[in-house]
């Protein structure tokens, strides 16, 4: 067993995949020297020819992905920074989303496009934006958020492996700061599967991405006072869990959905919808969000910053004050 941070995880998935298979590549911008976050370090010397370095256009990118992936290559695209993937919306939603319903099934684009997304970095407004809620309405388009080194290393291996095509993302605040002990074979995971990583009576809380470590981190504090929360990892946005979800809601009667983007329009919306369709008469509360105020731009400065983020102190408000509900 070896302690592994997220960004290697990644690093030694996409090592693993361009050893396994001839037809996976990577395209992005700056590859061949690492990545802005080293996440292809040494890669580019490996496997010369399949770590490519694109020019700063983000939706010649993703089209060129599309291209790749219809000629039966395997095509794993970065985009720097997540805020930046919209100038590619349009090859990513209105193309690879719908090639294989437009084809009746018949043809399929393995492709992935992954990028790092979030705040908490000082990244400022062009460097921490959430982006998953646009991408996650888009059907036939999977949107993988995990949280744990060894869930980045079998989703991204499954997201690769998948006929269709995946948009990963990866939190920044996780990279190096998320650690977990690993053995050398990767878990088999399944895109669209979420997990209860933590278990309790009195209510639960629905996270993702880096709040799914602010939320288990808050119910290690509220257990403390005796309020026992069960914690749900949805791991897979798009499709969603449905299942585990409505599961672990009927077993406390209590929901907290949190997530960083801001609140209106955003995946929390949509999550508390299913839940109350689907277990309304389960609740002894009512559903509860806990998101990003609705302000433009994620701030620069750190107190801004620290006002626009959710973090465990405020999960733990809200969840203490639900479960007095």
């Amino acid at each position: 067993m070896a302690e592994v941070s997220v960004i290697e995880a990644v690093r030694g998935t996409l090592d693993e995949a361009l050893a396994a298979d001839e037809r996976v590549f990577l395209m992005g911008e700056d590859l061949e020297a690492g990545g802005v976050f080293r996440a292809t370090d040494g890669l580019a010397a490996k496997y010369p020819g399949r770590v490519i370095d694109t020019p700063l256009a983000e939706s010649s990118i993703i089209g060129v992905a599309i291209g790749a992936a219809h000629y039966g290559q395997r095509p794993v695209a970065e985009i720097q920074f997540a805020d930046f993937i919209h100038a590619g919306f349009d090859q990513l939603c209105s193309e690879a989303s719908r090639w294989s319903y437009r084809t009746r099934g018949e043809q399929h684009l393995p492709m992935v496009v992954r990028t790092p997304w979030g705040g908490g970095v000082h990244g400022g407004q062009h460097h921490s934006q959430s982006i998953e809620a646009w991408y996650a309405h888009m059907p036939g388009l999977k949107v993988v958020a995990p949280s744990f080194p060894a869930d980045y290393r079998s989703l991204l291996k499954a997201a690769i492996a998948d006929p269709d095509p995946v948009l990963f993302l990866e939190h920044k605040r996780t990279y190096r700061l998320i650690r977990q002990e690993m053995d050398g074979a990767p878990a088999e995971e399944r895109i669209g599967r979420a997990r209860v990583t933590r278990r309790g009576d009195d209510l639960t809380i629905v996270a993702y991405g880096f709040m799914l470590h602010e939320a288990l981190a808050a119910a290690d504090e509220l257990a403390g006072e005796g309020v026992e929360c069960t914690v749900v990892d949805l791991l897979t946005l798009n499709p969603l869990d449905r299942e585990t979800l409505l599961e672990a809601v009927r077993a406390t009667g209590k929901a907290l959905i949190v997530h960083e983007d801001t609140l209106t329009g955003g995946l929390g919306g949509e999550i508390a919808a299913i839940i109350a369709e689907h277990a309304f008469e389960d609740l002894d509360a009512p559903v509860r969000r806990l998101a990003g105020p609705d302000i433009p731009p994620m701030p620069f400065h750190h107190e801004l910053e620290s006002f626009f983020m959710i973090d465990r102190a405020k999960i733990a408000a809200a969840a203490r004050d639900l479960a007095a509900w």
